[in-house]
């Protein structure tokens, strides 16, 4: 650590995160580095890293890079204590190039960041009702993906199988295709590529069961989160449990950090970014935002088009004004965005976390 200089200002923190030690650099008003530490990534690290800040005047805010991983321990912990947490992108590749790249330079640009206001983002809380959903989307996500991968393994053997095996299987769906090869008898001896066969559809077959059950146990875990934290966003038409739970995750347990529907709209990559210039207006498709909420909206769009009447009239509007399929679509993503801020703002007391920081800072 390096000498501290007494001052009684307010001192702004960036801390750039990792998984065994956090590096942090503290700054004071006028922007001057006052010194740099490397704590660990425990309770006791993070008690040492208040003890060093305090050393140069009172903590005033602490800008952190990685605030939903590496840095979800320490922004908890610090938010429990009523400290005022900010999230900061990464430095762009001018700054790193120029300035080059080293923990103690990424903290020290994480808290110049802060200070000149340039980062302004709440970090989710990750105390409440939200994070169980986003832990039970994290193992149902990964449960799928293993049954997807089960069944494309099921099909491939059956392609390479023995001819009188494969002429039995191969016309078989995923599920019929399941519980036949579930159901094949263990030989006692592997003595014929068949009994091998059958010995591995078999255990493939199962696994696939499994995975099938562990999937709907979770199923029923997040119907019953969701209704209780947002029963008025699962009362809207065609939200149903996936789609909810994708919006209420990315929105967290704060969605009050959400300034505007318009911060709503860039978070799920939905708000048209301007690209004017001189005498030209226009503006262009926003690639950024969470890719998985972009998903959950153009469900929403796609089925409204299917059965909403204000939807088809639209549509046919737009159409018949020379608009594509996909800037229809984008446009009513943009629509559904609006319509559901409010609905999100909207928690039950019973999905709210104990404690929220004092800072009224929100995104921009």
């Amino acid at each position: 650590m390096d000498d501290p200089r007494q001052t009684h200002e307010q001192v702004t923190l960036g801390v750039d995160t990792h998984a065994e030690v956090h590096v942090a650099a503290a700054l004071d008003e006028r922007g001057r580095l006052l010194g740099t530490c490397t704590i660990p990534t425990t309770a006791a690290g993070f008690r040492e890293l208040l003890r060093w800040t305090s050393q140069y005047g009172e903590l005033s805010r602490v800008g952190m890079e990685g605030t939903g991983s590496y840095g979800a321990g320490l922004a908890r912990w610090l938010r429990a204590r009523d400290v005022v947490v900010i999230e900061v992108d990464r430095p762009d590749r001018r700054t790193r190039r120029r300035r080059g790249k080293s923990d103690s330079v990424d903290a020290e640009a994480a808290a110049r960041a802060v200070l000149a206001g340039t980062a302004t983002a709440q970090p989710k809380a990750g105390t409440g009702a939200m994070e169980m959903v986003r832990t039970l989307r994290v193992a149902r996500q990964s449960a799928l993906k293993a049954r997807t991968q089960a069944a494309n393994e099921l099909h491939a053997l059956v392609v390479t199988a023995p001819d009188a095996m494969r002429a039995e299987l191969r016309r078989l769906k995923i599920p019929q295709l399941v519980a036949t090869a579930a159901a094949f008898r263990r030989s006692a001896e592997l003595t014929t590529p068949t009994a091998a066969t059958k010995l591995a559809l078999k255990s493939i077959a199962t696994r696939y069961q499994h995975l099938a059950a562990e999937i709907e146990a979770l199923d029923k875990h997040l119907d019953q989160l969701v209704a209780v934290a947002a029963p008025a966003l699962v009362a809207i038409k065609g939200v149903g449990t996936d789609i909810a739970s994708t919006l209420l995750t990315i929105a967290g347990d704060n969605p009050e950090r959400l300034a505007s529907e318009g911060a709503f709209a860039h978070l799920v990559g939905v708000a048209p970014i301007e690209a004017s210039s001189g005498k030209i207006t226009r503006y262009r498709l926003n690639r950024g935002g969470d890719r998985q909420g972009n998903r959950a909206l153009y469900l929403l769009a796609v089925g409204r088009m299917g059965w909403d009447p204000a939807t088809k009239a639209y549509v046919a509007r737009r159409t018949a004004e020379g608009r594509t399929k996909p800037e229809i679509i984008r446009c009513l993503k943009r629509y559904i965005a609006r319509e559901l801020y409010p609905v999100l703002l909207v928690m039950t007391p019973e999905a709210r976390p104990g404690r929220s920081p004092k800072s009224s800072l929100q995104t921009a």
